[in-house]
């Protein structure tokens, strides 16, 4: 009779446990076995393995045949490292001590790789949190800021509004006193200018007056040929 050692599913639908179980090849994957060997659980991280060792190395020496997955887990756990060693104490190769001693050497450093793997995934897990309540940190208080933002009541204006007055008047006064200067000097220019343009005509007007005088006579002379 065909013997494997396989998986028999049992649990919830979306968090399914294995059973290790050894069972017939022809019965139905969930149906009747012959010998519970463990239990499997993949939904926990790390994987959740319950394994009994010994009967395992036996029906694996009685030639049962594990499927792919619990040929995984067979490795995990060490038990078909035992194999190899029995088989090699079987044979005569090595005594049962060193076999022993070699399985227990392999278990001790399973469990340092273990601890390691727990301590790493310990640190990540914290990490993650405290990365996620950072970022929830930074939310509240943008949240809060704009709620307290809302709620601030408006700056009031008159403030503003006299400030404002203030510099209009400011600049009104010093556009004042710019234009005050160029008042006051542009009529005495205007003033200069006018009397002197008085002065030159008057300058210019006493030869005119002079030349009717010389040529009176010559008119008078030049009368009598008309």
């Amino acid at each position: 009779m065909a013997v494997k050692i396989r998986l028999a599913r049992r649990g919830r639908k979306k968090k399914a446990i294995y059973d290790i179980v050894v069972a017939d090849a022809r019965a139905p994957r969930d149906g009747r076995f012959i010998e519970k060997l463990g239990s499997y659980n993949p939904g926990t991280n790390p994987a959740f393995i319950v394994l009994e060792t010994e009967k395992a190395v036996d029906w694996l020496l009685k030639g049962a045949q594990p499927t792919d997955t619990a040929r995984s887990i067979l490795q995990h756990e060490g038990v078909m490292l035992r194999k190899h060693l029995q088989i090699g104490v079987i044979k005569g190769a090595i005594t049962q001590e060193v076999a022993d001693t070699r399985f227990e050497e392999w278990k001790s450093s399973k469990t340092d790789r273990k601890a390691t793997a727990a301590d790493s995934l310990s640190q990540k897990k914290e990490t993650e949190r405290n990365a996620k309540l950072e970022a929830e940190r930074k939310v509240n208080q943008t949240r809060a800021e704009a709620i307290a933002k809302k709620n601030t009541p408006p700056a009031p204006e008159v403030v503003e509004e006299e400030v404002a007055e203030v510099e209009e008047t400011a600049a009104v006064e010093e556009e004042t006193i710019a234009e005050a200067p160029i008042e006051e000097t542009a009529p005495v220019e205007e003033e200069t200018t006018v009397a002197e343009a008085a002065e030159t005509p008057a300058e210019e007007a006493a030869p005119v007056a002079v030349a009717p005088e010389t040529e009176a006579p010559a008119e008078g002379e030049e009368a009598p040929k008309a």
